[in-house]
């Protein structure tokens, strides 16, 4: 099955991850897949040697250039399943199927959704998603959310978020302590992910002024880059939190930083799936999270993690509170988390189950 998958994104975040690892996987299984994406993003640069990729350089959803590049991709490729992972990708293929090409049959359009968001509505974007023959939804929640915007259920698939456990387990440990100058022994709580106001990181600082009160060694490492850097940088110092809440920035070795994590929150207020969450999980990490959008589709409440209502700053530092209180707890749902993980969100189910569908529905298209 010939493949063309289009991402429009400088940034790396979840998102990215997740087309790497399904193009890559793809190419491994034997598929012909290409990625198209920015030529100068952190998907290009983190792609891997042999991977066939095609480089662009898309300045809105509204570019034709880059839709004629994409035009230029699919006469080159002659694709049996056009695959874009974002809005903008989106916008960009329905623009590039309007363009003189020899495609000898019109190709099976997907789309990824890995947003809790609704659909917009202005004319634009109700044409550009005319054009997509399935949805791929990240979590049963993102499902239900295209139908209330009007998606028809037989055009959504469900496919959640993979994780390469492999790459994962050899990505070697960093000492978190050393690396940021915390006190020896002192109990970590850490998160991953972009600085945006859905992911709820300033939820967490104001939980975080509440745990010191009961666990004053606690520190709390917040990884990641975003627009809300300086609100929250502004937010610590409002606080009083300078000594136990450090702002990381992005950083290569987040999955290393992880792994001296005791315990891992994800604060988001809307949420697909969480594959930072899987990502702590894979790596033995006990989670608090919100139960926001798909994050209870991966944390059993109870089993793997504590979950606890979006914006609820007291239940967030109560929870955080009472795991750092119980290793035994916290062991238990480290060993439980990894397995599921294992179990039901592994890089080859995502591969395997995205295949079945491109051939299921290319059949039927």
């Amino acid at each position: 099955m010939r493949s063309v998958h289009i991402d429009t994104a400088r940034t790396w975040r979840g998102g990215q991850n997740q087309v790497l690892l399904t193009v890559t996987g793809l190419a491994e299984a034997g598929h012909e897949a290409v990625l198209v994406a920015h030529a100068d993003g952190e998907l290009a640069r983190r792609a891997r040697e042999g991977l066939r990729f095609v480089p662009f350089s898309p300045r809105s959803e509204f570019d034709v250039h880059a839709a004629w590049q994409l035009a230029k991709v699919f006469d080159d490729q002659h694709p049996e399943v056009v695959h874009a992972h974002d809005p903008m990708g989106v916008a960009l293929v329905a623009m590039a199927l309007q363009m003189p090409t020899s495609l000898p049959r019109p190709p099976l359009v997907v789309a990824s959704r890995r947003v809790d968001f609704h659909l917009k509505r202005h004319a634009f974007s109700k044409w550009k998603y005319r054009h997509v023959d399935v949805f791929v939804a990240a979590s049963r929640v993102i499902a239900g959310i295209l139908q209330s915007d009007g998606i028809e259920p037989d055009r959504i698939a469900v496919i959640h978020d993979g994780v390469d456990v492999a790459h994962i387990d050899r990505e070697p440990f960093v000492d978190a302590h050393g690396a940021f100058w915390l006190p020896t022994g002192a109990p970590l709580v850490g998160n991953v992910a972009a600085l945006a106001a859905h992911k709820g990181q300033r939820h967490l600082v104001a939980a975080a002024a509440r745990v010191v009160r009961d666990a004053p060694d606690a520190r709390f490492l917040i990884v990641g880059e975003g627009e809300l850097h300086d609100a929250l940088d502004r937010q610590i110092k409002d606080l009083g939190l300078e000594r136990h809440v450090r702002l990381a920035g992005f950083r290569d070795d987040a999955i290393g930083l992880m792994k001296s994590f005791d315990l891992f929150v994800m604060s988001s207020v809307t949420e697909g799936l969480g594959s930072a969450v899987l990502e702590a999980m894979t790596c033995a990490r006990p989670v608090v999270g919100t139960r926001a959008g798909g994050i209870p589709e991966a944390v059993v409440d109870g089993e793997t993690g504590d979950l606890v209502a979006p914006h609820d700053e007291a239940a967030l530092a109560a929870a955080i509170v009472r795991l750092l209180a119980d290793p035994e707890r916290r062991a238990r749902y480290a060993t439980a988390g990894r397995a599921r993980v294992i179990e039901s969100f592994s890089v080859d189910q995502l591969v395997a189950r995205t295949a079945a569908l491109y051939e299921e529905r290319r059949g039927s298209n």
